[in-house]
């Protein structure tokens, strides 16, 4: 049986400390704050991260891996293993998963790249599915092609508390972003596989988070209906970093929604939040692998 690598990236929201404990490797994603490059969980800490955003004169904005980066680390997991699954965000969402595919062409197929469209809750998913197939005796093709085969099966739902970063972003106008403040909007986004995308607009928190329940219960009921039934259908959250309170709630709101499931809690990913800024909750499921 070969001696097979896991690696994922820190989209996923794995940190490196959690990396080490469940025995794979996390690359740092890169981010640019008014030019200067950083390290997300490197030189780059979430508390740091929201502060610098905040600030309406500095410039965040995400990037990809270095490719002289990923090929230098698996040439150097390569001495150790005989495969790498490497598992970076969707490649709807970033070029880095393109990227890592073409240069895995010059590995001669000892590094296989997962494109299985998901990012943050669901892709430490699909870390952790990963690591439940390598364990099961799948070789590093054999864990590619499964999660590829089901990468469609996940759903995210998430709240923004603020407008402002949709406007700086191009994604609404600023008259849109004045007359959705006035209104106490909060747009409920999506993501299924490669878009993030529109879902709905709501009035204030306590509808935005019936919108999200709402959405998900109707995924359990429809497109994962018989996944739900066998047990198969993994159900998280995710948050901003610094909202206690207001997370400990929504953790308790999903809990009595959706009774008896266990739920993985988790920081939304930076690359995410960039786009949306602070104080977003969100919902989300995949679909656990079964070994056989």
């Amino acid at each position: 049986m070969p001696k097979i690598a896991i690696v994922t990236d820190s989209n996923s929201g794995i940190t490196q400390e959690r990396g080490k404990e469940l025995g794979i490797t996390v690359v740092p994603m890169p981010f640019f704050i008014n030019e200067k490059l950083y390290y997300e969980d490197i030189d780059l800490s979430q508390e740091d991260f929201y502060r610098l955003l905040a600030d309406d004169k500095v410039t965040v904005s995400t990037s990809q891996p270095s490719p002289g980066d990923v090929i230098a680390l698996w040439n150097e997991l390569l001495k150790v293993y005989d495969e790498i699954v490497y598992i970076p965000m969707s490649s709807g969402l970033s070029a880095s998963c393109s990227t890592a595919i073409s240069l895995a062409e010059d590995f001669g197929g000892r590094v296989q790249v997962v494109n299985n469209q998901r990012i943050s809750v669901t892709q430490y998913q699909s870390v952790m599915d990963a690591i439940a197939l390598k364990k099961a005796g799948y070789d590093a093709a054999g864990i590619c092609g499964v999660l590829e085969k089901e990468k469609m099966e996940s759903s995210i739902y998430i709240m923004v508390d603020t407008l402002k970063y949709l406007k700086k972003g191009g994604r609404i106008t600023p008259a849109v972003a004045l007359i959705g403040t006035v209104l106490n909007l909060k747009p409920v986004l999506q993501i299924q596989g490669e878009r993030l995308d529109s879902y709905a607009k709501v009035r204030g928190l306590k509808a935005a988070k019936k919108a999200m329940l709402e959405a998900m219960h109707n995924d359990f009921d429809n497109r994962f209906a018989q996944y739900a039934a066998d047990g198969d259908m993994a159900l998280q959250v995710a948050y901003c970093y610094g909202q206690d309170d207001v997370v400990e709630e929504w953790i308790t709101d999903v809990k009595a929604s959706f009774p008896g499931m266990e739920i993985h809690g988790d920081l939304l990913s930076l690359s995410i939040v960039c786009h949306t800024g602070p104080g977003c909750l969100a919902i989300a499921s995949a679909k656990k692998v079964r070994k056989n």
